[in-house]
């Protein structure tokens, strides 16, 4: 059966699996699901609606389910965050339940979360992505698979964070930022590809990197206006699947609508693109 410290509280209609750890003070209100494996350590409040797969570590003083931070949002509305396996939630990390009836918040697997995380109601955190202390993710924003958001960059409502994109400290985005960039501290501003990410991608190979310089290229590089983009980037047949993703992505924020229409984020300065390439090669 779980192991339940005695101070914990566990609403009886929680579904618990077995070997569940739940330590001192904990909370785990009613209609929450928690998978097998996972342990809570100490003063973790689980928020009614709140589902955790298997294998979660849930770190002290983490509130995961809460109501969202939304002026309209009527209590009596359910509404879901589903938290997927093999996920860490170090301590203090919040992450708020969606708005909308019936609609979920949602985090995926091999997410790791430092000291203060946040991420806001409605919002999806993909596989792998690592949110580093007091990264903060808004409302309907999107964090894409294996995407670092370091040490308080912070993700405006209604924006997309492609695949394997970096955040320097510090960074904000209010645009969208397509897949294996690097943003640099300040708004909006990319200043280059994540080549060390790339480098490092056990399923990106030379050739894939080779195709995403010339995605991003096109995109920031040329001088080009978007339809020309677009039409140059479908020219390239011969893309694989990874820079396909970026051409993907540059279609999809190209039509989207509101409140999506944020436009992708543009192309930092000369210092900080110098500065990108120097670390680069260090």
């Amino acid at each position: 059966m779980p192991k339940i410290y005695p101070t914990a509280i566990v609403h009886p209609s929680a579904q618990v699996a077995e070997d569940v750890e739940i330590g001192p003070y904990c909370l785990v209100e009613a209609d929450v699901s928690i998978g097998p494996g996972t342990v809570l350590r100490d003063h973790v409040v689980v928020r009614r609606y709140t589902t955790l797969g298997r294998g979660n570590f849930v770190d002290a003083f983490v509130a995961l389910g809460g109501e969202p931070q939304d002026l309209k949002f009527d209590p009596k509305t359910i509404t879901y965050l589903r938290i997927g396996d093999d996920n860490i939630f170090r301590e203090g990390v919040t992450i708020s339940r969606a708005t909308g009836q019936g609609q979920a918040t949602v985090v995926g697997h091999k997410t790791y979360w430092m000291v203060g995380a946040h991420a806001g109601h409605d919002s999806v955190i993909e596989d792998q992505a690592i949110l580093t202390n007091h990264a903060a993710v808004a409302g309907h924003a999107t964090i894409g698979r294996r995407t670092i958001l370091s040490a308080y960059a912070a993700v405006h409502q209604f924006c997309w964070v492609g695949e394997m994109v970096i955040l320097q400290g510090n960074a904000g985005l209010s645009m969208h930022a397509p897949p294996y960039v690097m943003v640099a501290d300040g708004v909006n501003h990319v200043v280059g590809l994540n080549l060390v990410g790339l480098r490092r991608a056990p399923d990106i190979t030379e050739t894939d990197r080779r195709q995403i310089r010339e995605a991003f290229d096109l995109t920031y590089r040329r001088g080009l206006d978007r339809q020309a983009v677009l039409e140059a980037m479908d020219a390239h047949s011969e893309w694989g699947q990874a820079a396909g993703k970026f051409r993907d992505f540059v279609h999809r924020v190209d039509a989207a609508k509101k409140p999506h229409n944020r436009g992708l984020c543009t192309l930092g300065s000369a210092k900080q693109i110098q500065i990108h390439d120097q670390a680069e090669t260090d």
